[in-house]
């Protein structure tokens, strides 16, 4: 078991009182009091402050904070390998981004699942910055993610790969078309995602190389769940910049149309993103190979 106070700062950070801290731990209030004044005096630096009733964290206080959560990860997963090791089951915990979640990532993990019954599979669907923290505070195991960032602690697997077009209903002028121009897209409805958004982003950096931006276009709506901005695409209240892979079952069913606008040509990997010490390597291929047997099921 982790130290209590490790504990003790955690629930206090997250719940910004004292009180509710010990409430959660079921300990009494001067017991989490002693604890975060222990670890104070360990590691010499003040951890919270508090100013008339409000609990704030100092800047010494985030890296233990930081530090406890990266601990609390770890000691999970040595419960839950030793755990497996028992049972011969195996717990993954998979982030994936919102726009994986409406790709075929999902029925891919599923399927893996399906052929393995000794695994099981939590997903936590999440910002891609959120989850690049998660997999370095070992809260997740994997992220299946767009792109890849610089990381001496981080290894990616290419899972596939992928390009932004313009979806529209199959009713829109467009949906006869091989191409639109961007002086064309600049008049039309648009609904896009959050600047959270890899798509977004994406997508705002292609127009840059333009000299344009996403100021110049008519955006109606912006949001961040895909599923219903493809439902609000097929209905013509809007068109949409939108990755093929999240647009696969409506492309099969002839639900919306895609094509590509000109001088945007936005490719992007889809990579699996494991720590360096991630003990199962052969477990990611046999994921990469369940994901190419569920995307060829949409063909």
């Amino acid at each position: 078991m982790l130290d209590p106070k490790l504990y003790s700062v955690l629930q206090v950070y997250e719940s910004r009182s004292f009180s509710e801290a010990a409430k959660r731990l079921s300990i009494t209030q001067p017991a989490v009091s002693h604890h975060i004044k222990v670890l104070e005096e360990e590691l010499g630096v003040r951890i919270f402050d508090r100013r008339k009733g409000e609990v704030i964290v100092t800047h010494e206080g985030q890296a233990v904070v930081k530090c406890a959560k990266k601990l609390l990860g770890l000691y999970n997963n040595l419960c839950q390998d030793l755990a497996d090791s028992k049972q011969l089951v195996t717990h993954l915990a998979v982030g994936i981004t919102h726009t994986a979640e409406s790709n075929p990532v999902a029925e891919a993990l599923a399927v893996y699942c399906a052929e393995h019954e000794q695994v099981t599979i939590k997903m936590v669907t999440d910002t891609i910055n959120n989850l690049y923290r998660k997999l370095k505070n070992y809260e997740i195991d994997l992220a299946i993610v767009e792109g890849r960032i610089p990381s001496s602690s981080v290894n990616y697997l290419l899972l596939d790969t992928d390009c932004l077009m313009l979806a529209v209903s199959v009713n829109h002028p467009f949906a006869s078309r091989a191409m639109v121009t961007l002086n064309e897209l600049k008049k039309e409805r648009m609904i896009i995602r959050l600047p959270n958004s890899g798509t977004r982003n994406l997508f705002a950096a292609h127009l840059e190389s333009n000299n344009m931006s996403i100021r110049d276009f008519n955006v109606i709506l912006e949001l961040d769940n895909i599923a219903t901005i493809k439902d609000l695409v097929r209905r013509d209240f809007g068109v949409s910049v939108l990755p093929k892979s999240a647009c696969l079952d409506e492309l099969k069913k002839n639900k919306i149309v895609l094509l590509p606008v000109e001088n945007l040509s936005m490719m992007r990997e889809i990579n699996i993103a494991y720590k360096n010490d991630f003990p199962q390597l052969e477990l990611l291929h046999d994921l990469v190979s369940a994901y190419n047997e569920t995307v060829r099921s949409y063909r």
